[in-house]
């Protein structure tokens, strides 16, 4: 089955001559590249783009700050269109700076994973061969060595170690003269714009090579559905006041390019944090009028429980978007149970390849169906590869905003692409007869029981809602007779019953009573640490395999 998002998009935004009208593929009126995405939010001038712990930056400010340090990295630097430029930040407004300044220079932006470290970075900077770095004073010294060792100049933002930036690098001067703009490059829509790396919680990390009218498909995404969610909810597309983000993605992920993209569309607000405190967060949300929140399931449903258990109200609070991981089905129940219709529940499904979220469930539609991840978005299209007799299969997709392939890694490019250009996922997926999909599980995370497929996020989003368990993973473990074995890992909640063996058959029954019995787990543990989980909030499996090992 093959679903495309024309089919069962808004007929009023994707007709010919509307906003999201799409033509060959791609969005007919949507711009071309980043730099053109870019340069039209001057326009917003002093309105406020970016929240920090050190005080406000307006459009007008950032614009002018990106187009100095872009001319910088065009004359001092003498980078070219198609070179790599680094950034490696946590999440600060040089971090917004320095990526915008890569895409006025027409440069390759290579956003690091702030937490990784020194080893890990220098695999990534070994890949991409970059021209410049742009680090923060926490990620410098992760990164001297490497650049020492390859004559690589950086730059320092925000120096928060102590003493002067090490020998090769220098500290960020903003040059902002408003009058001087850009620099004078040619900034091509199949020039490369992003090379994204992947999480690795399989393997070695591999670069996700965006071109720019790829990455601009994906900033047009969150435009289109957050016009079909004002249709279906009565409203008028566009008015209202301009969106108030509290964003906790780390910015070098791509769940947070689909909000921050939807944010500088709109002439909205970035609020940041330094690091998640759910305390903090609502601090911040009634110091700054949040209108929408957006984060991982984890920091999501950790925001709703302080809020619950405190009595905030969340009063400014319109929307609630989660992504980068799988969201439980409970969290809208929990949504609505406390906010009633007020706050909009949203999540969606995207990956690195797809340069952000292409399907998208909100509202009503989220309410009725928590769990599906939605439907598509005009310019990309799903289908079930060898779906099975319950129409489960790999979900396949292919769009305007998918990478081109991966940097420097021809074998896993074709690996991961059909000759007709369909991504292949990884995960299950079932579509329903409305277009909706719904992700069934990973490939590699299935267990296959005595022959009997148990997809591990089904069992998880059962130990959910038990109301002892504040988190769950289940895995395969090898079994002689059924060759795999279906294990739970648990973390309770402060007060569950101590007695671990009793609570452990009380969750058995929890889920034999909702789901077949070969799908309950023979074990299940109780673990008092956090479960572990990389900086998106995926559950780091090999992690908990490898402790359920070193326990017998």
């Amino acid at each position: 089955m093959v679903v495309s998002g024309g089919q069962v998009g808004e007929a009023r935004l994707t007709a010919p001559g509307a906003p999201f009208a799409v033509e060959g593929g791609v969005y007919a009126s949507g711009p071309r590249t980043l730099r053109e995405f870019v340069e039209v939010v001057w326009g917003y001038g002093d309105q406020v783009f970016l929240v920090s712990e050190t005080g406000r930056m307006t459009y007008r400010e950032f614009f002018d700050a990106a187009c100095g340090l872009a001319r910088r990295l065009v004359g001092e630097y003498g980078l070219r269109p198609g070179d790599r430029a680094v950034v490696a930040m946590r999440n600060l407004p040089e971090w917004q700076i320095a990526f915008w300044a890569a895409q006025l220079a027409g440069l390759v932006a290579v956003p690091l994973n702030a937490w990784w470290t020194e080893d890990e970075c220098a695999y990534a900077l070994d890949d991409c061969a970059p021209g410049v770095l742009l680090v923060d004073g926490e990620r410098v010294e992760r990164v001297r060595a490497w650049a020492r060792a390859h004559r690589v100049p950086g730059i320092v933002f925000r120096g928060e170690a102590a003493g002067p930036p090490p020998e090769g690098f220098v500290a960020y001067v903003p040059d902002d003269d408003p009058l001087l703009g850009p620099p004078p490059v040619d900034v091509l829509p199949e020039h490369d714009a992003t090379i994204l790396y992947t999480s690795g919680t399989t393997g070695r990390p591999k670069g996700a090579v965006a071109t720019h009218l790829a990455q601009t498909g994906a900033a047009m995404n969150p435009r289109y559905f957050a016009a079909a969610a004002a249709l279906a909810r009565g409203d008028v597309p566009g008015t209202g006041p301009a969106p108030v983000s509290l964003t906790t993605f780390p910015f070098f992920h791509v769940a947070a390019f689909t909000s921050f993209y939807a944010v500088m569309a709109a002439g909205g607000t970035l609020v940041m944090m330094r690091k998640w405190d759910a305390a903090r967060a609502l601090e911040l949300i009634r110091e700054h009028r949040v209108t929408h929140y957006a984060g991982v399931p984890t920091t999501a449903l950790q925001l709703l429980d302080l809020a619950r258990s405190t009595g905030d109200p969340l009063e400014s609070l319109t929307l609630l978007s989660t992504g980068g991981a799988a969201a439980p089905p409970g969290i809208v129940a929990g949504i609505s149970a406390g906010y009633g219709e007020r706050v909009e529940p949203r999540n969606g499904y995207g990956l690195t390849e797809t340069s952000g979220g292409v399907l998208s469930n909100v509202g009503a539609e989220y309410r009725a169906h928590p769990g599906s991840v939605g439907r598509p978005s005009p310019v990309t299209e799903v289908r079930i590869d060898r779906p099975d007799a319950d129409g489960v299969g790999e979900l396949w997709l292919r769009g305007q905003s998918l990478i081109r392939g991966y940097w420097g890694n021809e074998a896993a490019t074709r690996a991961a692409f059909t000759d007709d250009g369909w991504f292949r996922t990884g995960d299950l997926a079932r579509i329903d007869g409305e277009g909706r999909v719904s992700i069934v599980d990973r490939l590699t995370d299935m267990v296959i029981r005595g022959g009997e497929n148990v997809y591990c996020v089904e069992v998880e989003a059962v130990l959910q809602e038990h109301p002892d368990v504040v988190d769950a993973a289940v895995l395969g473990v090898p079994h002689a007779l059924w060759g795999e074995e279906v294990v739970a890992v648990v973390r309770l909640r402060p007060g569950a019953d101590p007695d671990l063996d009793a609570g452990a058959e009380r969750l058995r029954a929890h889920v034999g009573a909702r789901l077949a019995a070969f799908k309950v787990p023979a074990r299940i543990v109780v673990r008092e640490e956090e479960l572990p989980r990389n900086p998106t909030g995926k559950i780091l499996k090999r992690e908990l395999r490898g402790a359920l090992f070193d326990r017998g």
